[in-house]
């Protein structure tokens, strides 16, 4: 893990790589979970007997379900010292340039491509990058924009 010990630290870090993060496997339960959660029910990702003769070989995780798990794959990338908040502001391109087996283990790098000061503190724009454990093509690449609060909360 990065520790940046200040605000400032992180606006000078532009261009920094960080990471890579921990693996962590999607499992076929997560991703029938992820099913119920959103009414996507398609049997690319629900359905292992029929999936294994389809396109991918067997099932896949939902693209949105690996674009959720960013906040725990970036968490243990980097901290900044004297924020008192830190949130997801949004995203500005999402690309699912690999399927993701289900099964599979994914792990994060990011690289910090510009800090800008806003009220109240600093954003961050990121490339996060998300790859398997099965190799080749990323499974998504993300623009993220987090914005980092400083001072006293009101």
């Amino acid at each position: 893990m990065k520790v940046f010990a200040s605000p400032a630290e992180l606006a000078a870090a532009v261009g920094t790589s960080l990471g890579p993060g921990p693996w962590r496997v999607v499992d076929q339960d997560r991703v029938n979970r992820f099913a119920d959660a959103t009414d996507d029910h398609q049997w690319i990702h629900v359905d292992p007997e029929r999936a294994a003769s389809g396109p991918f070989g067997g099932t896949i995780a939902h693209g949105y379900l690996t674009l959720s798990l960013l906040p725990a794959l970036v968490r243990p990338l980097y901290r900044v010292e004297g924020v008192r908040m830190v949130v997801n502001y949004g995203l500005n391109r999402v690309r699912f340039p690999a399927p993701l087996r289900v099964g599979a283990a994914v792990r994060a790098t990011a690289v910090i491509t510009e800090v800008s000061d806003v009220p109240g503190g600093l954003q961050m724009l990121a490339t996060v990058t998300v790859d398997s454990d099965a190799g080749g093509k990323p499974v998504c690449v993300a623009e993220t924009v987090t914005r980092l609060y400083v001072g006293e909360e009101r």
